[in-house]
């Protein structure tokens, strides 16, 4: 893919009905063919968001694929400036360099721009969002005259806010820590795909592949992938501490671990509070309980990966700590990608 900015932009698109002034909207998708696309494209679907007009872009090895929009088939298109003409919000879903290459051209034609490659965390302008935090603090976000790109929170660090600032209605919390068990499809298709591969090639006596991981994940739990890997576990705790402040400003930070599963969806967590005073399992999961996270009632509904599979909400199990009174261990398993909070 070369960089938009080179490519002379069109003015075909003027011909398009102007829809301002109503309450429908265009939307393009950058990185369509991917899981993160994928499933964007699955919410606006589901909750009957009001668009007129989805464009499926990825790159060249996706061009012509058919893909899903609502009830209609459309073939996923090559990214190009004009793609972007006329277009209310583009999600970016693919890639971190793809994202890097091309948002600027769909910011500069008007688009807002909603970054779920985390490229754009660090650009100038750029917000981190999480509604459901921003819903469970209460705190409006003021409107921008000209608001900078979207960066949307990783999953794991809205999972661990939402829980820290819940916990706190229970008690004041003095110390908290976390290990996230991270999925193989953070790392889209090709991630997938080579834990399967590996699952199949062990039990068939066969040699591993290890061009994503460069180490072997299935049956595996590691801190750290291969030297020749060009992903890194430490990016990702680094990234869900960043976004974990910039989204929770002033809630108790967690010690913190990640570590990668042999799991192909779904995070997983094991959560450590130790409160300022006793509390009951049945006040804590009081505090807990609500929109967007689901307190099992008995130890036979403990969540796991299987229960959690399909599911919209964080599933949530409670235990004591029998040495430390004060203390409590939470497990809980959002579904899928976890990108809809």
């Amino acid at each position: 893919m070369s960089p938009l900015s080179k490519t002379p932009l069109s003015k075909s698109a003027s011909a398009q009905a102007d829809l301002r002034g109503t309450n429908l909207y265009r939307v393009a998708i950058v990185g369509a063919a991917s899981l993160k696309g994928k499933e964007i494209a699955e919410i606006l679907r589901e909750r009957n968001f009001p668009a007129v007009d989805v464009r499926l872009l990825d790159d060249d090895e996706s061009l012509g694929q058919l893909e899903a929009v609502g009830d209609e088939m459309s073939f996923i298109q090559s990214i190009r400036s004009e793609q972007f003409e006329r277009v209310d919000f583009a999600f970016f879903a693919s890639d971190p360099r793809s994202t890097r290459n091309n948002w600027k051209v769909a910011r500069d034609l008007g688009d807002t721009i909603v970054d779920l490659t985390y490229a754009l965390e660090d650009e100038a302008g750029a917000s981190v969002r999480s509604p459901w935090i921003e819903r469970q603090t209460g705190q409006p976000i003021a409107p921008e005259l000209q608001p900078g790109p979207v960066v949307v929170a990783h999953p794991a660090a809205t999972v661990l806010a939402l829980l820290a600032l819940r916990s706190e209605k229970a008690a004041k919390i003095e110390r908290m820590v976390a290990t996230v068990f991270e999925p193989a499809s953070e790392n889209g298709q090709k991630g997938m795909d080579e834990l399967h591969e590996q699952t199949v090639n062990l039990l068939s006596f066969q040699e591993l592949p290890k061009n994503v991981f460069d180490i072997q994940v299935a049956f595996n739990m590691v801190p750290r992938y291969g030297q020749r890997s060009e992903l890194a576990l430490d990016a990702v705790s680094q990234r869900i501490r960043k976004h974990y402040r910039r989204i929770a400003r002033g809630a108790t930070e967690p010690s913190l671990q990640v570590l990668q599963a042999p799991v192909f969806h779904g995070h997983g967590f094991s959560v450590y509070l130790e409160m300022e005073k006793p509390v009951a399992i049945a006040d804590l999961s009081r505090a807990l309980a609500g929109e967007h996270v689901v307190v099992s009632g008995s130890p036979e509904d403990t969540p796991t990966n299987v229960s959690a599979a399909g599911q919209g909400d964080i599933q949530v199990a409670i235990t004591n700590d029998a040495n430390h009174k004060t203390a409590r261990g939470c497990g809980q398993l959002p579904t899928t990608c976890a990108s809809r909070p």
